[in-house]
């Protein structure tokens, strides 16, 4: 590390975050590459190295000879300030050198109010902000992630935006870039290539053109680029890349455990949830491949704990053969084995008896939505019976505590279904103390917890309008007056950020300018109650005469172009209008293991889904 980062470390709360060498961190030698790659996360250390994609994205890269990915995360106020102060140009972990003098600059965008914070990092590593404003072939400016399904805010900022699986397009884009490197091609001579690539897309060969009434008229593609851009997507999971060691950190971070990733996609068609639908189609990994990859895991770093990543945990086809093979290991190691992401309506007598063999935590259940009506219309597909029928298993065998989550704000919700969440939790409450095997003693708690609905892109609530601000904190007044009891603990999110969350999450190319006037005006770390700055947003929005509430409170019709139709994730636009009016006849769709409802996901890999084997 140089010198003159390491004499800032002794002003900072947590140096650790930006000195590096930590366990199975990769170094090499920086003249012996041809293509180096900085990973960014817009936001703290103890945020992005928790992040999975990070994870595999960075040893992938680093298992090729020809090239170093080194991670990059955002200083915290304190660091900055001394960087500013003393002319320290943003850095990688590993090697310490300046970002600005690398191949490829990444972000993971996995949230919306992240943005300012890749515009910070951009400004703090000395790079230009605007694509159009750098001009040489080197750095590339790239993003990926869950917000790269509607990258058209950022669109000025970025050259590159990855779609889908990165283990499928990062390596042709370095193959490209190094192609071109060596030919001494132009900056633009690698973009009229790199649109060729599957998964990749680039904004400056797309020109908007807007209608009087504001909506987008038209994304016309220019110099051959596609009409329409596919995601990348990975066919086997089984020969997916997957890492076998992580880097282990110095200090703790908010996921502090192996992670192993067990399947991709959903079957279940929740309309709100956006990583329902952009992740399709479902891809298994096998019960071999799952302990084959946790065990090196566990071995590499030295965790005492592994943690199983997917959409819904207890939807994998063999979840029960697959606990049973990973108990009989992890037990005997002691090693902890977390299951989240379980659902009410398949969590069986013989789950329970698999996680009594594992160390007891809270459950967490996700119901949505306080009334049956309106899971209905969510196509939540669980009942009330389902959710009691759940505790009541677990307070039969000595569990305590229970988190529920809900949203507010979603399509045709009335008080009725506010009020209805205060009964579920009252009525799961009183399940634990009327069931006559649960713990009396051990002080019983009840957590609630509401987030606020954002319609987002690619589901079948993309074209409604969003709850106000003053309507969901009306709600949120009602859910409190409504539970009478302290052991039914209730939070929710704060309403304004929601509004910027909401306007991100569905805007189109216009708000660049506004994205980079609020960074202007101070705005960072905006997902940060205590940083987030909703005045000088506003003012932003104001002073580029941009209305926010034109992207939330505006109902959409069926045939308005909208800012993400030119890129394809696979889920056809006709099978979200029609879940989208059946929400509204309130008809609930099966999930995809009962019956295919020909989303067209699996036109993207092949016609291979394993939801329909």
């Amino acid at each position: 590390m140089k010198k003159i980062i390491e004499k800032l470390l002794q002003y900072v709360q947590k140096p650790a975050r930006y000195s590096g060498g930590e366990l199975n961190s990769v170094v090499k030698d920086a003249e012996k590459v041809d293509i180096r790659y900085a990973f960014c996360f817009p936001d703290l250390y103890e945020i992005g190295m928790s992040h999975l994609g990070m994870k595999i994205l960075y040893s992938l890269v680093n298992e090729r000879e020809d090239s170093w990915c080194e991670r990059v995360f955002a200083p915290d106020i304190d660091m900055e300030e001394q960087m500013r102060k003393r002319g320290v140009p943003l850095f990688a972990l590993e090697s310490g050198d300046f970002i600005k003098d690398f191949d490829m600059v990444g972000f993971s965008l996995m949230y919306e109010l992240c943005y300012t914070n890749m515009l910070n990092m951009l400004d703090l590593a000395q790079i230009p902000l605007k694509s159009a404003d750098r001009t040489e072939l080197t750095p590339i400016i790239c993003c990926g992630g869950p917000c790269a399904c509607n990258p058209e805010p950022v669109a000025d900022f970025v050259d590159i935006v990855f779609l889908g699986d990165g283990e499928e397009s990062t390596p042709a884009v370095i193959e490209l870039l190094k192609e071109c490197k060596k030919n001494g091609l132009s900056k633009r001579e690698f973009l009229l290539k790199a649109k060729d690539i599957t998964g990749v897309y680039v904004p400056s060969l797309y020109e908007p053109s807007y209608n009087a009434d504001g909506t987008l008229k038209q994304l016309k593609p220019l110099f051959g680029a596609p009409e329409k851009v596919k995601k990348s997507v990975v066919s086997d999971m089984n020969k997916c890349y997957y890492p076998k060691e992580f880097v282990v950190p110095f200090i703790s971070i908010v996921h502090d455990r192996a992670v192993e990733e067990i399947f991709r996609g959903c079957i279940r068609g929740c309309r709100f949830c956006q990583a329902g639908f952009t992740y399709r189609p479902i891809r298994e990994k096998s019960v071999e491949t799952i302990n084959e990859q946790a065990k090196a895991l566990i071995k590499s770093t030295g965790y005492d704990e592994l943690s199983l990543c997917s959409l819904s945990t207890s939807d994998h086809s063999r979840v029960n053969e697959m606990l049973s093979s990973l108990i009989d290991w992890t037990v005997e190691e002691k090693i902890n084995l977390s299951l989240p992401s379980l659902r009410v309506d398949n969590f069986s007598d013989e789950l329970v008896d698999k996680l009594n063999k594992v160390r007891r935590s809270g459950l967490t259940f996700a119901p949505e939505a306080g009334t049956q009506r309106l899971r209905d219309v969510i196509n939540k597909n669980v009942t009330e019976e389902e959710v009691l029928s759940t505790c009541n298993k677990a307070f039969d065998n000595g569990w305590t505590s229970v988190k529920l989550y809900f949203m507010m704000g979603l399509p045709t919700e009335t008080m009725e279904d506010i009020e209805g969440i205060a009964d579920l939790a009252m009525k799961v409450l009183h399940a634990f103390y009327n069931n006559p095997n649960s713990r009396k003693g051990s002080g019983m708690q009840v957590s609630v917890s509401c987030a606020s609905f954002i319609p987002k892109p690619f589901t079948p609530f993309q074209w409604e309008a969003e709850d106000s601000m003053e309507s969901l904190k009306e709600k949120q007044r009602r859910l409190l007056e409504a539970i009478p009891s302290k052991k039914v603990k209730v939070s929710y999110h704060e309403t304004p950020s929601s509004l910027l969350e909401g306007v991100l999450a569905r805007g189109d190319r216009r708000l660049c300018a506004v994205l980079l006037d609020a960074w202007k005006l101070g705005c960072k770390f905006d997902s940060w109650d205590d940083k987030f700055n909703f005045d000088a947003w506003m003012k932003a929005f104001d002073e580029n005469g941009i209305d926010p509430y034109f992207y939330t409170r505006r109902k959409r019709p069926f045939d308005e172009l909208l800012p993400w139709d030119h890129l394809d994730f696979g889920v056809s636009r006709k099978f979200l209008e029609r879940e989208n009016i059946r929400a509204y006849e309130g008809k609930t769709t099966p999930h995809c293991r009962v019956k295919c409802a020909g989303c067209g996901a699996n036109t993207l890999n092949g016609g291979h889904c394993d939801a329909r084997d």
